[in-house]
């Protein structure tokens, strides 16, 4: 896959941490700046042409974003900030309205923090209860577990389409049914899942899905969040101002049409047109060519990395995208991101936003790598040099 030449910054850098954010093509760069060369205005409000035009644009991403995890309608997408505000405003707005004291939220071993703080936040306000999914020592789901979870009080499930640590592609068509036969809503944290693989939501049948812009070769600063109709109709608006109003007055206010509803305030509006590009580039690539990609790229850094000794890789799931997470020895992954980097080889280092599954595996910390597409077998061959380098500054030399 030849398109490292659409990202000017790997001219400096051998880039491993795309699950922390990915690299921009110059094609989401210029589009930035196109907008505000020649159509920056605010949008929805303005009779002008060039507010007209703005607004045109902005709104031609929702479409794209529809298409791209295939929703039935545009007006179950939602601009955020990113998957952190969507997951938030999920559980504030079901706050109100449909959890309530001493009701149940299934959430799994393997989250990010951005999908178990929200609802900790509003099960320590109303009263609820949080319960875990146990996972297995693979890094796996354990269904019948999970089946068994349900009760009465069971009012939602949060889970991760693929884990940001582990790299598991959870069974998540399989968890929504059960969920559904329970008549229990789900929402999935598609933020590393998107830029992977192929996200269908109808076929899912997912009643909420996350996922960021910058994940997947998008500006930071927006995210998106598909909601069922039924559900976002239900549901009271996350905040207030501007352009998710019908009418004010000081006796009421009555709220705007979906999607606006949930999108207060003037929007990311450069940001966004630029997720739309970057949307256009990864269907141009093909999703399917994507996910073959970092699956071999994943196959030959797992067997390059089991040779070396004492390294430990968590998460051996045959179902998983490019994310390869280790400990070698006792060497502080801190340690390793540090001289990898004078090596000019860039890894993720800690918790990695989910200390429960540090402790689940007993671990303080793990090195990450995390594949995208612009990266090839060199970049592998230049890590194994690099973590060889690692051992021989702590007097252990592979040989």
């Amino acid at each position: 896959m030849n398109v490292r030449k659409d990202f000017p910054i790997l001219e400096k850098i051998i880039y491993l941490d795309s699950g922390a954010t990915t690299q921009k093509p110059r094609c989401v760069i210029d589009a930035i700046q196109k907008f505000y060369l020649e159509d920056n205005a605010n949008i929805h409000r303005g009779v002008y042409e060039l507010s007209q035009r703005a607004t045109k644009k902005f709104e031609h991403v929702r479409e794209q974003v529809k298409n791209f995890i295939h929703a039935e309608h545009s007006h179950e997408i939602i601009f955020t900030r990113g998957t952190t505000e969507s997951i938030n405003l999920v559980a504030q707005c079901l706050s109100h309205n449909h959890i309530q004291k001493d009701d149940e939220i299934l959430i799994s071993a393997m989250e990010h923090h951005s999908n178990i703080v929200p609802w900790q936040l509003i099960a320590e306000k109303i009263g609820a209860k949080i319960k875990v999914i146990p996972i297995t020592d693979l890094g796996e789901i354990e269904l019948e577990s999970f089946r068994k979870l349900f009760t009465a009080k069971t009012k939602m499930v949060a889970v991760t389409h693929v884990s940001n640590v582990l790299g598991t592609v959870n069974p998540i068509k399989e968890m929504i049914r059960i969920a559904h036969e329970n008549n229990v809503p789900v929402l999935v944290d598609g933020a590393q899942a998107v830029p992977h693989l192929s996200v269908n939501v109808t076929e899912l049948d997912c009643d909420f899905y996350a996922f960021s812009s910058h994940k997947m070769y998008g500006p930071t600063g927006v995210g998106v969040l598909y909601g069922k109709t039924e559900w976002l109709k239900k549901m009271p608006p996350y905040q207030g101002g501007g352009d998710m109003i019908e009418r004010v007055s000081f006796e009421k206010t009555t709220y705007n049409k979906l999607p606006y509803k949930f999108e207060a305030g003037t929007p990311d509006i450069s940001n966004v047109i630029g997720l739309g590009v970057a949307i256009d580039y990864l269907n141009q690539i093909g999703m399917h060519a994507i996910t073959e990609h970092e699956k071999k790229l994943l196959a030959i850094a797992t067997e390059e990395l089991k040779k070396i000794p004492e390294l430990k890789i968590f998460g051996e799931s045959e179902n998983k995208i490019g994310v390869i997470s280790f400990t070698l020895n006792d060497i502080h992954p801190h340690d390793i991101g540090t001289i990898l980097d004078h090596e000019n080889i860039a890894v993720r280092a800690g918790h990695h936003c989910a200390m429960p599954l540090m402790q689940r595996f007993n671990v303080p910390a793990m090195t990450r790598i995390s594949f995208g597409i612009y990266n090839t077998e060199k970049d592998i061959e230049n890590l194994i040099k690099g973590l060889k380098i690692v051992h021989e500054v702590f007097h252990e030399r592979i040989t």
